[in-house]
């Protein structure tokens, strides 16, 4: 699945980036102003369907490699724990939650989010969890997973925050890190559920 979904993701954006990526932005990326009603588009993707159409566009070519390298090596890794049913799921819930999240950030900013970065970061967040193990600081093992969630989100943070610094001092990009914090939020909110529906049978 995960193999699939960059193969789909590669070649939309690179039609996308052929045709002229600024227009297309506009019509199939998450723009917060839209979802609150602010901004008219048309013609243009629903705006329910954004968060999804937003996945296949990329800005770029270093944008859209460096996406495919991330969602290729995390997409594995969830992959084979979860099954491309329970990635895929956490595909989808990431990138909705991602870009409610950047629409949190600014509700009427007419500027459109477009990359599958929201959707990857959920799939960090359920890989944060999954393969890391909480330290016993306390003797109540709920508390102990609390605080072991709270300092991964807080690391994940810091390194949305340098990124994004780095990456307007270097380049005069602008990240969406409110859609990277919000992802990574989503996917450890459903990581649990998601394990337990996989093994339910077991």
């Amino acid at each position: 699945m995960t193999t699939g979904l960059a193969v789909v993701i590669t070649i939309v954006s690179l039609a996308a980036l052929a045709i002229g990526i600024d227009r297309l932005a506009l019509v199939g990326g998450v723009v917060p102003g839209r979802l609150s009603g602010l901004v008219a588009i048309a013609p243009a993707v629903p705006v329910w369907l954004t968060p999804l159409s937003a996945t296949l566009l990329h800005g770029g070519l270093m944008h859209l490699i460096i996406n495919m390298v991330m969602l290729l090596w995390i997409g594995r890794q969830v992959e084979v724990v979860y099954g491309g049913g329970g990635t895929l799921a956490a595909w989808i819930v990431g990138a909705y939650g991602s870009a409610v999240a950047q629409w949190l950030a600014g509700p009427g900013d007419p500027s459109p989010m477009i990359g599958a970065s929201g959707a990857i970061s959920a799939w960090f967040g359920i890989y944060a969890l999954s393969f890391s193990r909480p330290k016993w600081l306390t003797r109540f093992p709920a508390l102990n997973r609390s605080i072991h969630a709270a300092w991964l989100l807080a690391a994940w943070v810091l390194v949305q925050l340098a990124s994004a610094y780095l990456a307007a001092q270097g380049q005069g990009m602008m990240l969406a890190t409110a859609a990277h914090v919000g992802g990574f939020v989503v996917g450890m909110a459903i990581q649990r559920p998601l394990l337990m529906w996989r093994y339910r049978s077991a």
